[in-house]
C-alpha cells in the first residue's frame, strides 16, 4: 500500500508536491477553530496499519501551528498508523536554544519534549537552527533528519544567473556552513563571512574584514531572514568595498514586519527563498529535498 501524505494549514501545498512527486496518496486533515479559540483536528483519511507524511511549518503563527501539529501526529497514533513521518519544513523556537538571560525558558528544548510524547518515529526539518544542539535525535525523541535547501537555492541561481566572477557571502560566522554549500552549488566559488554585531533584536552592526569583494558579484546566503536588518547592513558594507550586483537567497524568508520593502530598496539583483515559510520571494521548493529523504525511510 502507498504512503499517504497529509498536510497541515502550513504544509499542504508541500504535501500536494511531495504526493506528485512520489505517486503517494494525498490524504487530508480537517482543520478549524471552535468560537473559544481552541483547535478542532479530523483526520479524514483512512490511516490504520499505513505509513504516513505528516507535512506542516511552524511558519507565522508558530503557537497555533505547534498545537496543530502535535494534535495531528497523536491522532495518526491514535487511529492505528503504521509509521509516521512528520516533515517540519520551518521548526520555530530552534533559535531559543539556550538561556541567555537568567530566568529564561530553553524554548526548543520544551518543544521536543512535546515531540517526545506524540511518538513521530522520523523528524524531518529544513536548515534548523542546530548550533548548540549535539544530538537532535535524542532530543526529539525521534530519528531526526535536518536536510538543507541551500542546494535547492544554489541550482535556481546557477540556472538563471551566470555566477563566474562572484563571491558567496555569508552575513555572520554561524552563516560559514551555508556560503560553503552555496559556493559549491554554484562552481567551486570563493566564500567567506562577515562579521555580526546584535545590539538589539533588530538592530545589529555587521563589518566587512578581510573579503575581496572589489569588482566582484556577491551572493549574500543565510538560513532566515526575519526582519532583513543584517542583510541590509550586509550590503552596504560590501558595497563600501565596491562590490557589484547583490543576490539574497535565504532558506526561510520569515519577512517580518517591513523586511520585505527594505530588501527590495536596496537593488538587488535577486532576492529569493524557498517555499519552507510561504512569502513574496518564496520561488524554491524543498519538496526535491524531502523526498530524497522519504526515500530513505519509507
Amino acid at each position: 500500500m502507498k504512503p499517504l501524505v497529509l498536510g497541515g494549514r502550513n504544509g499542504d501545498y508541500l504535501a500536494v508536491e511531495i504526493a506528485s512527486l512520489k505517486g503517494f496518496e494525498l490524504g487530508s486533515v480537517e482543520v478549524k477553530k471552535f468560537p473559544d479559540g481552541e483547535t478542532y483536528i479530523r483526520v479524514l483519511s483512512d490511516v490504520q496499519g499505513r505509513d504516513v507524511v505528516y507535512v506542516n511549518s511552524l511558519q507565522r503563527e508558530p503557537n497555533e501551528a505547534v498545537i496543530e501539529t502535535l494534535f495531528t501526529i497523536d491522532t495518526l497514533r491514535d487511529l492505528g498508523a503504521r509509521k509516521v513521518v512528520a516533515v517540519i519544513p520551518y521548526m520555530s523556537y530552534a533559535r531559543q536554544d539556550s538561556r541567555f538571560n537568567p530566568g529564561e525558558a530553553v524554548s526548543i528544548h520544551i518543544l521536543a519534549k512535546l515531540f517526545r510524547t506524540v511518538s513521530v518515529d522520523h523528524i524531518v526539518t529544513v536548515d534548523m537552527h542546530l548550533h548548540r544542539i549535539s544530538d537532535p535525535s535524542s532530543l526529539f525523541g525521534a530519528n531526526f533528519h535536518n536536510i538543507t535547501g541551500v542546494r535547492e537555492l544554489g541550482k535556481y541561481l546557477k540556472k538563471h544567473y551566470s555566477l563566474t566572477n562572484a563571491v558567496v557571502i555569508g552575513p555572520d560566522e554561524e552563516a560559514e556552513q551555508w556560503a560553503k554549500v552555496m559556493a559549491e552549488e554554484l562552481g567551486g566559488l570563493e566564500y567567506s563571512v562577515l562579521e555580526k554585531t546584535r545590539l538589539t533584536a533588530e538592530k545589529v552592526v555587521v563589518e566587512a574584514r578581510g573579503v575581496k569583494v572589489e569588482g566582484k558579484d556577491v551572493v549574500i546566503v543565510d538560513d532566515i531572514i526575519s526582519t532583513g536588518g543584517t542583510i541590509v547592513e550586509g550590503v552596504k558594507a560590501l558595497r563600501s568595498l565596491g562590490a557589484r550586483d547583490f543576490y539574497v537567497a535565504a532558506v526561510h524568508p520569515l519577512l517580518i514586519g517591513d523586511a520585505y520593502s527594505k530588501l527590495m530598496r536596496l537593488g538587488l539583483k535577486e532576492l529569493v527563498g524557498t517555499n519552507t515559510v510561504l512569502s513574496p520571494i518564496s520561488r524554491v521548493s524543498v519538496a526535491p529535498a524531502i523526498v530524497e529523504v522519504l526515500d530513505k525511510v519509507l
